[in-house]
């Protein structure tokens, strides 16, 4: 049987997905083959898996490694969103980023999408790769999906990548099949359960649920399908498949199976509210305040403040675009926020110290002074080790490597200080 050989075969498969804001012509190596991946504009297969620990570009966040089939979002979304106008999109589950990180690629720059994740440890690396995608539209959450019933007909699309008991995963996990038992199939339909009907009232009428799972078991697939259409009075939408892609149309949804297409083993369905609901009207109060002029002028030369708003939040200066401002300002006085826009940076002593997230950022200004790495010290400053480097200038620059930013230098008269963050250090040799 296919399915089964597929399983037994040990082949894995390795896809990227790029990010169209930090376009690279060339994957690391001109020796690694690319192939597309037909459901998605940015994805590609990779003939041989390469040590994306070592590649500079990772770490600046020019791609991200993530499972071809759960590219298929973008599919969801083009096929049942007009992405073109403004929205709010909430990804539930959302660590550890790769579909929050596809959707910033997808809605407009005046959408905005709040990223969650119930797991605080979880929500932090949720966090660090929504920073090195660069947008600033987003915003990282850590809150129970039942927290969003106060968020009432709020979000235009919902996406729930549910816990699952991870059979899909097989073939690329073997602990997956350690852990599996039909007892967890039942334990999980009913948390998928409770998850959907806690956040459903934050979707507005007429708004979209998608719904995957990374599960073979039709309890937690078609099941819980079938369950949003009785209990949650949601209509199914039906998606254009192409035929040569080797998905499978079940009941409510699409199966990818590994042994019909390069992907492992995932089930996604669309739904649509159509309940009425009443108009919610949202006071856009929050507790933000914005920075000083003074404060304001100190950032000249470092950001580019076309269109930004600049808010102090925890002693930390962030950067929100205009019109978004009350949006955000208004999640935070409802919400348990780990972060949102881009942190900028802060001021001690009256001196600007910048932060990561602006050297990851795409406001940061063409003024500031950049110092080119080339391979070999590019992994030295990753590891967070010194530099032997000539730089004229005293002072802050960015470090770059291929043209792409890796985070903050200080040079100082007798050492150059290394402010790559230490908790995203390579460690390995």
């Amino acid at each position: 049987m296919a399915f089964e050989k597929v399983h037994a075969s040990g082949e894995q498969v390795t896809s990227i997905r790029m990010n169209p804001a930090k376009t690279i012509s060339q994957f690391p190596s001109s020796s690694i083959s690319q192939l597309p991946i037909p459901w998605t504009d940015y994805g590609f297969y990779l003939d041989t898996r390469p040590s994306f620990t070592f590649d500079p570009l990772f770490h600046a966040g020019c791609y991200y490694v993530q499972e071809a089939s759960s590219m298929f979002l973008e599919q969801a979304l083009k096929q049942t969103t007009d992405l073109s106008k403004p929205l709010r999109v909430l990804d539930l589950c959302a660590a550890p980023g790769g579909k929050s990180t596809h959707i910033l690629s997808l809605i407009s720059k005046d959408s905005l999408l709040v990223s969650n994740e119930v797991i605080r440890s979880r929500a932090n690396i949720l966090k660090d790769n929504i920073i090195k995608w660069g947008y600033n539209n987003a915003v990282v959450t850590n809150n129970d999906p039942r927290d969003f019933q106060k968020l009432e007909n709020y979000f235009d699309v919902i996406i729930v990548d549910a816990p699952c008991s991870g059979s899909g995963l097989f073939r690329k996990d073997s602990e997956a099949i350690e852990e599996w038992s039909l007892n967890n199939v039942q334990l999980c339909s009913q948390r998928q359960q409770r998850i959907l009907a806690d956040v459903l009232p934050a979707l507005k009428e007429g708004g979209v649920l998608i719904y995957s799972t990374c599960s073979y078991s039709k309890e937690e697939d078609e099941e819980i399908g079938k369950w949003i259409m009785d209990n949650l009075k949601m209509e199914n939408q039906v998606l254009q498949v192409e035929e040569s892609w080797g998905i499978i149309e079940s009941d409510c949804g699409y199966r990818f199976y590994p042994d019909k297409l390069k992907g492992e083993g995932f089930f996604t369905a669309c739904f649509r509210e159509r309940e009425n609901k009443e108009t919610s009207s949202f006071r856009m109060k929050g507790k933000l305040q914005k920075i000083t002029l003074k404060d304001m002028q100190t950032l000249q030369g470092w950001v580019k403040t076309d269109g930004l708003d600049f808010l102090s939040f925890l002693q930390k200066l962030h950067a929100i675009p205009i019109d978004l401002s009350a949006e955000i300002n208004f999640l935070i006085s409802r919400l348990r926020v780990v972060n949102f826009g881009t942190i900028v940076g802060e001021i001690i002593w009256e001196k600007f110290v910048p932060d990561h997230a602006l050297a990851m950022s795409l406001i940061v200004s063409e003024n500031v002074r950049k110092i080119e790495l080339d391979d070999d010290k590019a992994i030295q400053y990753l590891k967070r080790k010194e530099l032997n480097i000539d730089a004229e200038n005293k002072g802050w620059h960015l470090v770059t490597h291929g043209g792409y930013a890796l985070g903050w230098i200080n040079v100082l008269s007798n050492r150059i200080n290394n402010y790559y963050p230490k908790e995203l250090r390579i460690l390995k040799d």
